[in-house]
């Protein structure tokens, strides 16, 4: 098993040298999922993705911006310094400069983070906003903070342009490249989930967030039973549909709810929130979890 780093999150966070917008060292961060940095670590040899990869980041040194800027709203000290505060605070934890977020008019509860290393930013959508609490909030966009601290942005950046490609008139050329994306892409999403559970330091808050995305109907998400909604993965997990998600960005949620159920047994995690006692390592955390994701094998 491969090293997954040190347990003492803070000293780590601590020891740090430089805080910039991207993760100083492209991840090997305590937290992080290990096969989420092994996946990406094959893309250095695949063609197909290196391509995809410097063209997205071209496009949205010249395109990109700009288009945001025209149609969302920039989040800042003197606008919603409220959001802006709960982003500060993320960053603050995983040890990065505090992110550029963007408000986007759109009725689709997500968050994403896009751009380039040097230049990220988090865009959150209104029903988000509308639909969650602070501290779910906190939990949404330090997961968005995750994907800037293991520097996942390019890769992202590349997803969202390939699909727009795939969707109008590249679909074939660009299939190789969306593939070994999405792959990576839901191994990306665990690390990710810690990291918004490392902010938000409560699992009751991060699993609430998992069910309000599920339903987005404010009058079930009082009487949503975790317990029976965690069931549906054992019920569908021989069924042929299930290969669906090979094509998926996200792991399907269940599995995300276990998987984070996981990583808060860990000796990282309880330490982090001042709870003594033994734990997980972060390799048995990572086999468990393995096993909990996977789509074969």
């Amino acid at each position: 098993m491969a090293q997954v780093g040190t347990l003492d999150f803070k000293g780590f966070i601590e020891n740090r040298k430089e805080q910039r917008a991207g993760g100083v060292d492209g991840g090997g961060h305590a937290y992080a999922y290990v096969s989420d940095r092994t996946t990406r670590a094959a893309f250095d040899k695949m063609k197909p993705v290196e391509l995809a990869v410097a063209a997205s980041v071209r496009f949205f040194k010249a395109v990109g911006k700009s288009d945001l800027l025209g149609h969302a709203v920039k989040v800042g000290t003197n606008q919603f310094p409220r959001v802006h505060g709960i982003a500060a605070e993320c960053a603050q934890t995983l040890g990065i400069a505090t992110p550029t977020v963007y408000i986007l008019n759109n009725p689709q509860m997500n968050a994403a983070t896009y751009g380039t290393n040097d230049d990220s930013f988090i865009m959150v959508h209104s029903a988000l906003v509308d639909h969650f609490s602070d501290e779910e909030l906190r939990n949404v966009i330090g997961h968005e903070c995750g994907h800037i601290h293991n520097s996942h942005v390019v890769y992202l950046t590349a997803m969202h342009y390939l699909k727009v490609m795939a969707s109008r008139w590249l679909g074939p050329l660009v299939e190789p490249a969306m593939i070994a994306l999405s792959s990576w892409s839901r191994r990306a999403e665990v690390t990710c989930d810690r990291a918004g559970l490392l902010c938000c330091k409560s699992l009751d808050v991060s699993q609430r967030t998992f069910a309000k995305l599920a339903l987005g109907s404010a009058k079930l998400y009082a009487e949503l039973n975790m317990e029976a909604f965690l069931a549906q993965y054992e019920e569908g997990r021989e069924g042929v549909g299930r290969y669906r998600e090979l094509l998926a960005s996200h792991p399907y949620l269940p599995k995300r709810v276990m998987a984070l159920r996981t990583f808060a047994e860990s000796e990282l995690y309880k330490k982090h929130i001042g709870h003594d006692g033994p734990g997980l390592s972060m390799e048995e955390v990572d086999e468990k979890v393995h096993d909990i994701i996977k789509v074969v094998g």
